[in-house]
């Protein structure tokens, strides 16, 4: 049986991401094509692998079967066709990355830009989400985590600053209105606005000073998801809202043009930064090589 290695793409990119319109957009192929591909596999094949209805696509069993060997057989094909990168000039093909929304936006941007200019024939695909995922079965080459995060038999590898810290702040109206906390307790009697990863409760706001570590857990007006729903709460807090609790450099811009007013910095509470990590156990193909060493090399000599 002679099987195309596009139309087992093809029906990956269309399982993963429930549709065919979501599989183009991230293959970057159409919809039609996919769709004439997985049908010319079932064909070979002689089973059907997914169920359409017209408003999702799921696998069968058979196909689910088939997806959960699929996926990293896929990534080792890739990897082994990535040896030939090895005899160009420069590393060419596609690197796929899973961060958290925080790394694509504090992260990224003073890496990304430098990096596809020293590499021109790298595509790179960001896929910026909140979600715990195995970089290796959702097809990514390499993921950023904070260490409390990592999974086992990974490679970390130091990206972006080293030390990051949380700051709380709120709108100089606000403060005015309600007064300015002198201790992390205070909060208690303020209206913070709070975030949660999908699906879990609110992590409480935590505060150090010199070695004093206090958890507070705060109630408010509004609960955001962290991540993509961060910005919402950053607009109520500058709107006068309530106090936001965030990456300093997130709201770093904000304290600048004096919209958002920094409170109770000495109790900000630092930690260490992020990582990329991948897979120790199999080939690192040669974009994502090429993006280890890249990010080794300070800024003012890459």
């Amino acid at each position: 049986m002679s099987i195309e290695l596009g139309d087992l793409n093809a029906f990956l990119a269309v399982a993963r991401a429930g549709g065919f319109r979501g599989g183009a957009r991230a293959s970057g192929g159409s919809a039609s094509g996919l769709s004439e591909a997985v049908r010319r596999l079932e064909t070979q094949l002689g089973v059907r692998l997914l169920n359409r209805t017209t408003r999702s696509v799921s696998p069968t069993e058979a196909g689910a079967s088939l997806l959960v060997r699929l996926g990293p057989a896929l990534t080792e094909v890739e990897a082994a066709l990535d040896v030939v990168n090895g005899f160009r000039d420069r590393p060419a093909g596609t690197l796929r990355l899973n961060v958290p929304v925080s790394a694509a936006r504090l992260v990224l941007p003073s890496i990304v830009p430098r990096f596809l200019a020293a590499y021109p024939g790298i595509r790179l695909e960001v896929i910026a989400e909140e979600s715990f995922v195995d970089v290796l079965a959702e097809g990514c080459d390499a993921g950023i985590r904070y260490d409390e995060r990592l999974e086992q038999d990974m490679i970390a590898v130091p990206i972006g600053p080293r030390v990051q810290r949380f700051a709380t702040a709120a709108s100089p109206a606000y403060l005015d209105r309600h007064g300015r906390p002198q201790h992390p307790r205070d909060l208690l009697g303020h209206a913070c606005l709070r975030g949660r990863f999908s699906g879990r409760t609110p992590p409480p706001w935590e505060f150090e000073r010199d070695g004093e570590v206090v958890l507070i857990d705060p109630t408010g007006p509004l609960l955001v998801t962290l991540g993509g729903a961060a910005d919402l709460a950053v607009d109520a807090a500058i709107a006068g809202t309530g106090i936001v609790c965030l990456f300093e450099d997130w709201l770093r811009p904000h304290f600048e043009s004096g919209a958002l007013e920094p409170i109770l910095e000495p109790w900000w509470q630092s930690f260490s930064g992020p990582f990329l990590y991948y897979p120790g156990r199999r080939l690192v193909p040669a974009p994502l090589r090429a993006f280890i060493d890249f990010i080794k090399i300070p800024a003012d000599h890459a």
